[in-house]
């Protein structure tokens, strides 16, 4: 009589932990969701109220995901995938949420069967080494140094975002600036830090056609003195500080007491003595340019001024750093240690203009600049903010393809190779696995099935004709025109993504989905508040017969 109390027992026990997935399901699924829209070229922008009261219109899947305020812990970790996806690869923000929901949402059918989360993990695991094993074999290498391929392939990686109306020209600035700040490690690797190196200079006012890669950099300073330094200087000589040229305060707090007057005279006499001496050391090496992270004295701005020597003062710490990559000076932080070498003599132009009303000086012209300045011109703050994350965009595809300078098809192709390479290896898995293995196949659609869906053009039709063209395994490169909807070749298209880009996106999407589906619980880690008066509650101890008995998979 006892077995059936155990079964139910166990049911209600099973109960608990799909409760738990199925939350966790629709909490990812509808994160998903809202930025579905915004995959492919023909997707729909979003205006984002952030907590200013400002707006940000984009459809840049992070930069949405990032305004987006969500409770659901199972929605905020989905929210991190996009956030890390952007730090990794910079591109593929949009992507890997849908492919993480769709991954999660043909899990919801095993979970409902009672199959335990491991299996359907390990089934998706298997699924994701087969498929970067896919995309090796597609994967076309290209040579980075031909310009009109790089350029191709970042138009076609940014062909979704905002700016692609405007033709080449962002483009054309992401591949200038990383090509500008690549350093070579040997053994054919190149670095490209975006972050330190190149800066992104938004100034609101003439037209986008204006946004240029300066050979050099900018920053928003004058000189000190602007009635006696001079604004333009033809190749200067540039000392770069980070130590202030003015009078030592005390550590601590100093009392003096002075009898006599003369002792006062004697004390100021010290002070400006130890600013001629500092100034003496450094005017010894004829610099044409001064600049310092700290604070300029008067005294110190009349001894440069008189020999005829421009000084910048309170400069920031990463704009000092570009400059001494841009000119090849060495920040100096004592005057008494200056060598010959330190001084910058690699830029050919030292010239301060006013923009708008703020005032900009330029160090351009540089022989080899390793660091630069994107500026970017525009009508309104709005459109600048957009226009920077499409570059900032354009610059990670770029650093990708300098890094692994490896190509994929674009337009849901490779997705839809991935699907039709996985669907046929299904049959040879044995187990239990096969259905989970074979659901990871069929998720894998959900990114081209996406581009359809935006394009809106009649999404059976189009999937089931780009099904068939894929089944026999001969076309990898057939895939969805993101413009007009129809069936292409990617290679004739030149939609194409970069390797490193898509790899990511399946790691991640699928990694993140077995972590979620492994957790069959949420505790909250918040002191819920008891009554007044009220005891400690007494813990509830679980019995032998509540003991979740060991769960059998179905054959």
């Amino acid at each position: 009589m006892n077995a059936p109390v155990l079964v139910l027992k166990d049911s209600l026990k099973r109960e608990s932990g799909t409760k738990v997935h199925h939350g966790n399901i629709q909490a990812s699924k509808a994160v998903a969701d809202i930025i579905r829209t915004t995959l492919g070229p023909r997707s729909m922008l979003k205006m984002l109220l952030d907590a200013g009261g400002g707006i940000v219109v984009t459809n840049d899947g992070n930069a949405i995901l990032r305004e987006l305020d969500v409770a659901h812990p199972a929605a905020k970790s989905m929210i991190e995938l996009s956030r890390t996806q952007d730090e990794e690869v910079g591109d593929g923000t949009t992507s890997v949420i849908v492919l993480a929901g769709e991954m999660l949402h043909v899990a919801e059918a095993f979970i409902e069967k009672s199959y335990h989360p491991t299996v359907i993990c390990r089934a998706y695991n298997k699924a994701l080494e087969d498929a970067i094993a896919v995309l090796d074999k597609i994967a076309m290498s290209i040579d980075v140094n031909d310009r009109a391929t790089v350029l191709g392939l970042v138009k076609s990686c940014i062909g979704t975002k905002f700016t692609s109306q405007f033709g080449d020209l962002i483009a054309d600035l992401a591949i200038d600036a990383t090509t500008t700040v690549g350093v070579d490690l040997g053994q054919g690797l190149r670095e490209v830090d975006i972050k330190k190196y190149i800066k992104v200079e938004k100034v609101p006012g003439g037209q986008l056609e204006d946004s240029k890669v300066l050979k050099g950099v900018m920053f928003n300073k004058d000189v000190v003195a602007p009635g006696k330094m001079k604004r333009k200087i033809v190749n200067p000589r540039i000392i770069l500080l980070d130590c202030p040229l003015e009078y030592k305060k005390g550590e601590n707090q100093t009392n003096a007491e002075l009898v006599r007057e003369e002792d006062w005279e004697v004390l100021l006499k010290l002070e400006e003595e130890y600013i001629e001496n500092i100034c003496v050391q450094i005017l010894k090496f004829k610099p044409d340019l001064v600049i310092t992270e700290k604070g300029l004295s008067d005294l110190a701005c009349h001894y440069f001024s008189k020999a005829g020597v421009s000084a910048i003062r309170r400069l920031r710490k990463m704009d000092n750093n570009r400059i001494a990559k841009a000119c090849g000076a060495v920040i100096v932080n004592r005057p008494d240690e200056l060598q010959e070498s330190d001084v910058g003599t690699g830029a050919g132009l030292f010239e301060v203009k006013k923009i708008g009303d703020d005032f900009f000086a330029f160090v351009v012209d540089c022989k080899e600049p390793k660091a630069c300045t994107v500026l970017l011109r525009g009508p309104s703050k709005d459109l600048l903010n957009e226009v920077e994350r499409n570059l900032q965009d354009a610059m990670s595809v770029s650093r990708n393809i300098i890094k692994n300078p490896k190509l994929v098809p674009g337009g849901g192709a490779t997705e839809l190779t991935v699907s039709a390479t996985l669907k046929q290896k299904s049959a040879t898995i044995e187990g239990i696995e096969k259905w989970p293995y074979e659901a990871a196949a069929i998720a894998f659609e959900a990114i081209p099935r996406t581009l359809a869906q935006n394009c809106g053009v009649n999404v059976i039709r189009t999937m089931t004709a780009l099904q068939g063209k894929h089944a026999n395994g001969e076309n990898a490169w057939t895939g969805i025109d993101g413009n007009t909807g129809a069936i292409a070749d990617m290679k004739e298209s030149k939609i194409w993504d970069a390797y490193n880009v898509k790899a990511q996106t399946f790691k991640t999407a699928i990694e993140a989905a077995c972590m979620l589906l492994r957790i069959d619980d949420i505790v909250s880690g918040i002191k819920k508040k008891q009554a007044p008066g009220a005891g400690p509650s007494k813990p509830t101890i679980e019995t032998e017969g509540d003991a979740d008995n060991e769960q059998i998979l179905p054959d």
